[in-house]
């Protein structure tokens, strides 16, 4: 078969089974016959970029990553609707209705919860995706749409412009795996699925939102050239035809009918793939649409009734406390068991502190409980008069529950955080960040390697990695696989790394890559900046009373000087090796912006700071100069408003000399 005929060929079986998989969810190609397939396909495209099409299955797992978003102009308004929050407001919009277009005909359709978006073709093939924004002026996030693999790239039998309107949505199953994710890594949780599907769809990196897995369900034409239809139960049925996910429908004339389906949606809403908040009711008839107009906000034709949160009493019997990998102490609320936005939920967070003083929230308290989002339980607040009168105010503990460390609060938030080098609740976060490149820079110790060091008890503290045997690490590849002696030969080798990196590797709060190299020039060795006292350490440049706390506490630590004490038996350097003898830039801090021909942004900081300067990464009226690359943006424009000088990369070199 030549090229060219296999391309188009696994292109098409390939995106059929796309269809089946993400659109029908019935899928008929078994996954390695799938993997197998792409695989070809990869193959032959790279052996023939020309036959390379828009619609290939292999251009849905991102593109390059965008420095901001166009904004994008709709050809047909998308507008947003009236909600009404009762039968008798949604009776009152159905009278309307009928007082101009007789025996009204309505479809109802459930309201998914995401981020409405328009997709236009042009002769078939998928041109552009954008968000709704105001309804007239979105932004331009097709690339990221691309990795919706529910959308269609290519349409058979299409008109020469189509444009259809579409709610994508993040599946609730994905959603929580992204949150356990977000949870175990100590980042933010996502409130609910909406604001998880709006966030990854307006990343600037379309890999991170392929990632995600978004889905989508199509539930408007907006335009179709060449095709007259008359109602719109008959488009959504022409879309399906062309193979896009449509919304569910169901078509309802009489107000019981209405009133029937809507509180058939809401029972069943809990057993669906997605979060909804609502359900649409649209008048059918599109010449009557038409008839009725629009408000200034809304269409006159469509309301949507929206559901009412859930809301329950349960008892609190116990808060328990977790530890986060970044030593964030979270508490917990186990509550009696009850049943809401159908599941069983035994308990809920309690963010911080703060939150349970705000509430007065006490063990043994009767406390009323909802879903946020319909996802996630959220206790909104106490129910005072079932209070028992043994019940005391709550405060987190003072020591972490897993290692016993002092507990600080953070400076600039309302989280309480252990200060434990050596916590097992972080020990994967501070590996991971420790042999990281700008840190010990220690390759080959990926994010599955470490845990497996850990679940075999090899490591409980990153200085334990110094005393990894050849014979331990080989017991977690296929014998005769050269990696672990790879791995112990880079964990050898970084002994040898300056100071710099060995401060910043130790994790301490508030010292960044930049602190440490200040550090490690200030002071000469690790002993002496573990001897400094506050006063001292706010001595050097940047180094605030703030900065200067942690340090000094982090070295005060008991595991702190154990960690320490390991580090220093197995031989890592403890000294600064970088001198400066040339302080030409001491003093002076520059900005770097645009593309640099001549350095990578990390050759050209290094130069600055080799000087006794500093590199910065916004430009104040502190700032010095600003060394100005090609297409350079945001950072010129406020140097030329502040007056700061910029440099040429031309210019910059000539001070380098």
């Amino acid at each position: 078969m030549e090229p060219k005929e296999e391309v188009l060929q696994l292109t098409k079986t390939l995106n059929e089974a796309n269809y089946r998989y993400y659109v029908l969810d019935d899928p008929d190609m078994p996954d390695f016959e799938y993997d197998r397939l792409l695989r070809r396909l990869e193959v032959l495209e790279a052996e023939h970029p020309e036959l390379l099409t828009p619609d290939s299955p292999t251009q849905r797992v991102g593109g390059k990553a965008l420095s901001q978003f166009e904004k994008v102009e709709h050809s047909v308004p998308l507008e947003s609707l009236q909600d009404v929050f009762s039968l008798a407001e949604l009776a009152e919009f159905t009278d309307r209705v009928r007082q101009s277009v007789p025996e009204p005909e309505y479809t109802v359709e459930p309201k998914v919860d995401g981020l409405s978006v328009a997709l236009e073709y042009l002769d078939g093939v998928f041109v552009r995706g954008a968000t709704r924004g105001d309804g007239r002026i979105g932004e331009d996030v097709t690339e990221n749409l691309r990795t919706v693999r529910s959308i269609p790239m290519k349409l058979e039998n299409a008109p020469h412009r189509l444009i259809v309107r579409g709610e994508v949505f993040m599946p609730k199953a994905v959603f929580e795996k992204l949150n356990e994710a977000r949870e175990a890594a100590g980042e933010p949780l996502f409130a609910n699925p909406r604001n998880a599907a709006a966030g990854s769809l307006r990343q600037l990196d379309p890999k991170i939102a392929a990632r995600r897995q978004l889905d989508i369900l199509v539930f408007n034409l907006q335009l179709c050239e060449g095709r007259v239809f008359s109602t719109h139960s008959e488009t959504l049925d022409y879309l399906r035809g062309l193979k896009f996910k449509v919304v569910p429908y169901t078509l309802c004339r009489t107000q019981a009918e209405i009133d029937a389906r809507i509180a058939a949606v809401d029972e069943s809403r809990y057993e669906l793939a997605y979060d909804i908040d609502g359900a649409v009711v649209k008048l059918n008839d599109l010449a009557g649409r038409a008839a009725l107009g629009s408000t200034a906000k809304f269409p006159r034709w469509a309301a949507a009734y929206k559901y009412p949160p859930e809301i329950k009493e349960t008892v609190l019997r116990e808060i328990v406390v977790q530890v986060g990998r970044t030593g964030v102490l979270t508490p917990r609320a186990v509550v009696d068991p009850v049943r809401l936005a159908g599941t069983t939920v035994t308990s809920a967070t309690l963010h911080n502190q703060d939150f349970i003083t705000e509430k007065d929230i006490r063990v043994g308290d009767t406390v009323r409980i909802r879903k946020a989002g319909e996802i996630i339980p959220e206790i909104l607040g106490v129910v005072p008069e079932k209070r028992p009168a043994d019940a005391v105010a709550y405060f987190l503990p003072a020591v972490c529950p897993v290692c016993g460390a002092s507990v600080e609060r953070d400076e600039d938030g309302a989280a309480l955080r252990c200060t434990g080098a050596e916590c097992p609740a972080q020990l994967h976060r501070n590996i991971e960040h420790f042999v990281s490149r700008d840190a010990m820079n220690i390759d080959g110790l990926g994010s599955a390697i470490v845990d497996q060091l850990i679940a075999a008890g090899h490591i409980q503290s990153p200085a334990d990695l110094y005393y990894l045997t050849l014979e331990e690490l080989a017991s977690l590849w296929k014998k005769g696989d050269k990696a672990p002696k790879k791995l112990l030969a880079s964990i050898e080798a970084s002994k040898e790394n300056d100071l710099s990196k060995l401060i910043y590797a130790l994790g301490i709060r508030q010292v960044g890559e930049k602190t440490g190299k200040l550090l490690a020039q200030s002071f000469g060795s690790l002993d002496a900046l573990a001897e400094a006292d506050e006063e001292r350490l706010t001595q050097v440049p940047d180094v605030g009373e703030i900065t200067a706390r942690s340090i000094a506490s982090w070295f005060r630590s008991p595991q702190s000087r154990h960690m320490v004490e390991r580090l220093r038996t197995a031989g890592v350097n403890f000294d600064c090796k970088t001198e400066i003898t040339d302080r030409r830039f001491e003093g002076k801090t520059f900005v770097l912006t645009g593309a640099l021909t001549r350095f990578t942004r990390e050759e050209a900081e290094a130069q600055i700071e080799q000087y006794g300067g500093k590199a910065s990464g916004s430009v104040s009226k502190k700032t010095s100069f600003v060394v100005a690359g090609e297409n350079a943006g945001s950072k010129l424009r406020k140097a030329n408003e502040l007056g700061v000088p910029v440099l040429t990369e031309e210019e910059f070199l000539e001070m380098l000399k």
